[in-house]
C-alpha cells in the first residue's frame, strides 16, 4: 500500500497499539482519535458516548479503523458495566460511521472491530463467517456493534468487521492474564476444558487488518482467527511445554461462575471458529499453530 493517512480509534489498546506502530514503521501518517484535547496534527478529538467527532480532522484520511471499545473482562458484569460495554461500542462506531459518511472525500476503508462472540455457543460445530449470529449478551452485542457501521455503508465506503478471537499477546487481553499464572506455575484447565478457544497471535491479527485494508475488493465480516482452533485443555498444555511450567490447576466451573458471575458462560463456552474468507483472500499466517504464537507472544 503506498503511503496512506489513517485514522485510528483505540489507538492504546492492544491490537490498536500494535496496528499504529506497524502502520508508523512504514512511513504511514497515523492519526490517532483522542478524548481529550489534541496535542499535535496527529490527534483528533473525540466524545464517542456522546456521539462527537471532529469530522474536519478526518479530511484527507483514506482509511479508518474503529477498535475503540471497554475491555469485555476488565470487571464484572453489571447492569452498569454492560451499559458501559455497550456504549463504547455502539455508540462509538456509530458517531465515527456518521462522521465518515460527512465528509466531502469519504475514505476509501472504514475498519470496525467486533469479535467472535457474535456466535455464541457454538459447541463443537465448526463456524465461519455465513453463520448466524448466537445468543446471549456478547452476541446481541457484537449484532448492534456492526449494526452501528451503517452510516459508513450506506454512504458507498468499503465496509469491513474485524472477528477477532483471543488474541494471543503478552501486553494485555485474555493471555495477559494468564502468562503471569502459568509462569508462577498456577496455570491449568477452565472447567472441563473441552470448549474451544479461537485465538490469533497479535502479530497476525495485524498483518490481517493491513491485508484487509489494501485490498479493494474485501468487505463485511472477516473471522481473524487462527486456522484451528483448539480446546481449552489443548491450550493449557501447550502453555505449559512452551513455559515449561507444570499446568494442573484446573478452576472448577462452579468457582468460576461465582468469581466471574454471568462471564463465566462465555468463558465456559465453546467457539469453534474459522477464517474461512480471510484464508480464501491469500492471507497467509505467520504463526498458524499455537506453540507458535504463545513464543511469538
Amino acid at each position: 500500500m503506498e503511503r496512506s493517512r489513517i485514522a485510528v480509534a483505540g489507538a492504546s489498546g492492544l491490537i490498536g497499539g500494535a496496528l499504529v506502530r506497524s502502520l508508523a514503521a512504514d512511513g504511514h501518517e497515523v492519526v490517532r482519535l483522542v478524548r481529550r484535547a489534541p496535542r499535535g496534527p496527529d490527534e483528533v478529538r473525540w466524545d464517542p458516548e456522546r456521539g462527537r467527532v471532529d469530522a474536519a480532522g478526518l479530511t484527507g484520511c483514506e482509511v479508518v479503523v474503529n477498535l475503540a471499545a471497554a475491555g469485555v473482562g476488565d470487571r464484572r458484569w453489571t447492569p452498569e458495566y454492560k451499559r458501559v460495554l455497550r456504549d463504547s461500542r455502539v455508540l462509538g462506531t456509530a458517531a465515527l460511521a456518521e462522521a465518515v459518511a460527512s465528509l466531502p472525500e469519504p475514505p476509501r476503508v472504514f475498519l470496525n472491530g467486533s469479535a467472535i462472540g457474535f456466535y455464541g455457543d457454538t459447541g463443537e460445530r465448526v463456524v465461519d463467517e455465513d453463520a448466524p449470529p448466537g445468543d446471549g449478551f456478547l452476541a446481541g452485542l457484537c449484532v448492534e456493534w456492526e449494526e452501528a457501521a451503517a452510516p459508513a455503508e450506506e454512504a458507498g465506503v468499503r465496509t469491513v468487521f474485524l472477528r477477532t478471537g483471543l488474541v494471543v499477546a503478552r501486553g494485555g487481553g485474555a493471555w495477559g492474564r494468564l502468562f503471569p499464572l502459568f509462569r508462577a506455575g498456577l496455570g491449568g484447565r477452565l472447567g472441563d476444558g473441552r470448549q474451544y478457544w479461537s485465538y490469533i497471535a497479535l502479530h497476525d491479527e495485524v498483518a490481517a487488518i493491513r491485508h484487509l485494508i489494501d485490498r479493494e475488493d474485501l468487505s463485511g465480516p472477516f473471522n481473524l482467527t487462527a486456522p484451528q482452533p483448539l480446546t481449552n485443555r489443548e491450550i493449557t498444555a501447550a502453555m505449559g511445554r512452551v513455559l515449561h511450567r507444570p499446568a494442573v490447576c484446573a478452576v472448577p466451573a462452579g468457582v468460576l461462575r461465582v468469581a466471574l458471575g454471568e462471564m463465566a458462560g462465555d468463558v465456559l463456552g465453546s467457539q469453534r471458529v474459522v477464517p474461512r474468507r480471510l484464508l480464501e483472500s491469500g492471507f497467509r499466517f505467520a504463526f498458524p499453530g499455537i506453540e507458535e504464537a504463545i513464543r511469538a507472544a
